[in-house]
């Protein structure tokens, strides 16, 4: 068991973002390396390749000038509506191509499409993962990717509004419910079990996760 506090900015709906071209230009100018440096999350990395299907699927999201709050929603919006979560239909190591093709997964393939979409723009996004708030109320309508490991984007909105997180798997924005474990490119900088195994048969893993407020 563990105790966690959890701090997120309001409502993001609110903020006024600049035009997602702005943003694109901005990053050209930013020395920053530190960790949470907008240049690392810019680039393909090891499970997010620069698709261009996913980069123009995006691109009908990002019209010109539009503030790019506003565009990003819209497309984890479409996500939602257009793919459908599907538990096993993916592994861990497939492909956004792969996930785009079948228009189906669970929330890791909806996290690296809509990276791979706006990376594809020119924007930095990066893939957070981490869990996600139980319901156990009628009137509390439960959210896919509760119960276990859950991952959604972080991005970068210029250096005044700087990080953002949108989870296009439930098309919210991330908020008190979204417990933050770790960032990283991908799911391959962050995974939450990594190594080999070396034995006969076979290895099955259940997990299973609460996340309740105290």
């Amino acid at each position: 068991m563990a105790r966690v506090a959890v701090e997120h900015r309001g409502d993001v709906a609110s903020l006024a973002t600049p035009s997602w071209e702005s943003v694109r230009d901005e990053i050209l100018s930013i020395a920053d390396i530190g960790p949470t440096a907008p240049g690392h999350f810019l680039f393909s990395s090891r499970q997010v390749s620069l698709d261009p299907e996913i980069r123009d699927y995006a691109r009908a999201s990002f019209l010109p000038e539009r503030p790019i709050l506003d565009a990003a929603v819209e497309l984890g919006r479409r996500i939602k509506t257009d793919f459908v979560y599907e538990i096993g239909a993916t592994t861990a190591s497939t492909t956004p191509s792969m996930s785009f093709a079948l228009r189906r997964g669970v929330c890791q393939d909806f996290a690296h499409i809509m990276i791979a979409g706006m990376r594809g723009l020119g924007l930095p996004a990066a893939y957070v993962s981490g869990y996600l708030r139980t319901s156990h109320s009628p009137e509390r309508p439960r959210l896919e990717g509760s119960d276990a490991m859950h991952a959604w984007v972080n991005l970068w909105c210029g250096s005044e509004i700087g990080w953002v997180g949108l989870d296009p798997t439930n098309a919210i924005a991330a908020g008190n419910d979204h417990v933050v474990l770790a960032i990283g490119r991908d799911y391959a900088d962050v995974a939450p079990v990594d190594g080999v195994i070396l034995a006969s048969g076979g290895q099955h893993i259940d997990v299973a996760v609460s996340v309740l407020p105290v």
